[in-house]
């Protein structure tokens, strides 16, 4: 189902409404969504928790045994909790067992998916050793062979395990594509595209440089008090303030967000009227979770790239940032390893491994990696990252890692191809729904 449609409800509605005791267990890998979804459900009286490694140890263990005694209906986690033995003792506790999985963001199983998370791929036998519960995998965007792996991981085929799908299309959506000559080409697009359609657009960047260099020439012309920015770096009271803000705005604001990928996904805004991409997104998928957040409310919305063939290398920078070699992945493991420090930020493993700017951004991938394959994991604050465990060598095949950075060239050419088609939408429809019906 497109973004925002409500695929949450999938599971959150026969989590309640089951027959009998028992938990429902949703493995997410968004800690900050999993986090406003357990804050919504309290709202609403719902017993729902989650647990992460943002937790105190003393709250993990409490929340554990409250598992364990049946005191949730829905419990969230992220999937490097199944390596936990004290998680999978609580969970092999539960008073009434486990009566639903679900799984969400399901691309992430998938080697193919454009956001393999390799502890997704353990899914399946932890199911299995849970008696094979009631599951269901929810995704906005997955492709056929993505669908193929999430059933293989989860041990079902076609039969036991059907696709379920609303249809990836959203007739009030329109798509365009325009040539974008410069940043003064883009600036003046920006700026009439916002005038056309009364409420609030995002602008996404793929750079932080790129947003700080055209907040500057748009305040001179959209003004100053009509526009946010967003982006990683910003501290987070001032990630908050522009959220709450930008959740606020009324139409009349005409309010202008000019962000990175890191805004988006967990927004609760049904009223997004444009979606302006200032630089070409790397994957369909990426491309089609961001303009998937405007129209929610089903008026009509615009969604525009900007098209400059330059950018095309940023997008090339960022494939080889996204696949450091294994050479460099065991040596930042051994760095966090033989830290004689509780935990390493990012910027100091950047100082120890690459020590060049902070432009180079592969010390955040190889944290990225290392954290999905459980070998780090969240220190003592959210920019800190601490040992866990020894980065085994098979774990990092060159070959595979050559074969991952192959697949994500294929998918940027996959988004240049959606930038040159005559029809952008059956463009969009044929790269998800191909290869399979639908039921």
């Amino acid at each position: 189902m497109p973004t925002g449609s409500g695929k949450s409800l999938c599971y959150q509605l026969p989590a309640l409404t089951l027959p009998g005791p028992g938990l429902a267990v949703v493995f997410s890998p968004l800690i900050a969504l999993m986090e406003d979804q357990v804050a919504a459900l309290k709202r609403k009286g719902i017993r729902a928790e989650f647990i992460n490694s943002t937790l105190e140890r003393r709250e993990r263990e409490r929340r554990y045994k409250a598992v364990a005694s049946g005191e949730y209906e829905l419990v969230y986690v992220t999937p490097e909790r199944m390596r936990k033995p004290d998680f999978v003792d609580a969970i092999r506790r539960v008073v009434g067992g486990i009566k639903l999985v679900a799984v969400d963001e399901a691309h992430c199983i998938a080697k193919w998916g454009h956001d393999f998370r390799p502890a997704y791929q353990e899914i399946g036998e932890f199911r299995r050793q849970l008696g094979s519960p009631l599951t269901v995998a929810l995704t906005a965007t997955a492709t056929a062979p993505v669908r193929a792996d999430i059933r293989r991981t989860l041990g079902r085929d076609e039969r036991e395990m059907p696709l379920f799908a609303s249809g990836i299309d959203r007739p009030n959506l329109s798509f365009t594509v325009e040539e974008a000559w410069g940043g003064e080409g883009k600036i003046d697009t920006i700026c009439n595209i916002a005038s056309q359609w009364r409420g609030t657009g995002i602008v996404y960047f793929t750079l932080v440089k790129s947003i700080e260099q055209a907040a500057q020439e748009l305040r001179k012309k959209w003004g100053t008090k009509r526009m946010e920015i967003y982006h990683g770096q910003l501290p987070p009271t001032e990630k908050k303030r522009v959220y709450d803000r930008f959740a606020a705005a009324k139409p009349d604001d005409q309010l202008l967000l000019l962000a990175t990928n890191a805004f988006g996904m967990g927004v609760d805004k049904a009223d997004i009227r444009f979606i302006i991409h200032a630089q070409i997104p790397g994957s369909v998928e990426a491309y089609y979770q961001e303009v998937g957040r405007a129209g929610r409310d089903g008026e009509a919305s615009r969604c525009t790239l900007l098209y400059e063939e330059a950018d095309l290398a940023i997008q090339h920078q960022f494939v080889d940032w996204r696949n450091p070699g294994s050479a460099m992945l065991q040596e930042a493991a051994h760095k966090f390893q033989s830290s004689p420090y509780a935990d390493l930020s990012v910027d100091e493993l950047r100082d120890q491994i690459i020590r060049r700017d902070r432009g180079d951004r592969r010390a955040e991938y190889c944290v990225t990696a290392l954290e999905k394959l459980g070998v780090i994991e969240q220190g003592s604050a959210p920019d800190r990252y601490q040992f866990v465990r020894p980065l085994a060598e098979e774990e990092v095949d060159d070959s595979a890692l050559e074969e991952k950075k192959s697949r994500d060239l294929k998918r940027l050419l996959d988004m240049v191809n959606l930038v040159r088609s005559d029809d952008i939408r059956r463009f969009i429809i044929d790269y998800f729904e191909l290869g399979e019906t639908v039921v």
